[in-house]
C-alpha cells in the first residue's frame, strides 16, 4: 500500500511539474516585427499585438524569442510575397525579409517537443482589407496565400496544454485557383 501512495505521489508532482513549466514558460516569449516604414518595433510579451493596424503598413519580417535563451523550443514558418513558405526557423532566427520590401501573408507557429506536450500556441493574423481573422494553433497557417494580402500585425499567445481558447473563425485563406479559396 505504501508503494501505492509513492507511486500516485509521484504521478501527481509530475502533472504539478508540468502545468508549472507551461504556466512559467507563458511569460517567457516575445516577439517582435519588421515594419514597412518603421523597421524593428520593440518586442511584446505573451498575448500582445505586434506590427500596426489602422495603418495600410506591411510585416515584412518576425522574430520570435524565448527570454531563457532557448533555440529548440518554438518555431514558425513565413510565406513570403514573390517567395512562399520559407521554411521552418528556430527562436531567435528571422523569418521573412527585411530591406527587400515584400510583405508577409501568412505565418505558421509551433513548440516542438517535449514543450508541445504541455503548451499550446495561438495566434491570428491582422490582414489587409479583412482585420484580424480568427486563431490559428499549434502550426497550422494564418493569414493568406495567393490573394495578395499583406499580414499588417500579428497577435500571439501561449496556454497551458488543452486551454480552451474561442478561435472565432477562420484563419486561413488560400487562392489556388482563380475564384477558389481553400483552408
Amino acid at each position: 500500500m505504501k508503494k501505492f501512495f509513492t507511486l500516485i505521489s509521484a504521478v501527481i508532482l509530475i502533472l504539478t511539474a508540468q502545468v508549472v513549466f507551461a504556466e512559467t514558460r507563458t511569460v517567457h516569449l516575445n516577439f517582435q516585427a519588421y515594419v514597412q516604414g518603421i523597421g524593428w518595433q520593440n518586442a511584446v510579451g505573451n498575448g500582445k499585438v505586434a506590427g500596426t493596424t489602422g495603418q495600410s503598413k506591411r510585416l515584412e519580417a518576425i522574430l520570435i524569442n524565448c527570454m531563457d535563451g532557448t533555440t529548440n523550443m518554438i518555431q514558425y514558418n513565413a510565406h513570403v510575397q514573390n517567395i512562399g513558405w520559407q521554411g521552418w526557423k528556430n527562436s531567435g532566427a528571422v523569418a521573412g525579409t527585411t530591406g527587400k520590401d515584400l510583405r508577409l501573408e501568412a505565418i505558421r507557429i509551433k513548440f516542438v517537443e517535449p514543450y508541445s506536450k504541455v503548451l499550446d500556441v495561438y495566434y491570428r493574423a491582422h490582414v489587409e482589407n479583412g482585420g484580424w481573422l480568427g486563431w490559428a494553433a499549434n502550426g497550422e497557417p494564418a493569414g493568406t496565400a495567393g490573394a495578395g494580402l499583406r499580414l499588417e500585425a500579428i497577435q500571439i499567445q501561449v496556454v497551458p496544454k488543452g486551454t480552451k481558447v474561442e478561435r472565432g473563425g477562420r484563419a486561413y485563406y488560400e487562392k489556388v485557383q482563380p475564384g477558389l479559396e481553400v483552408i
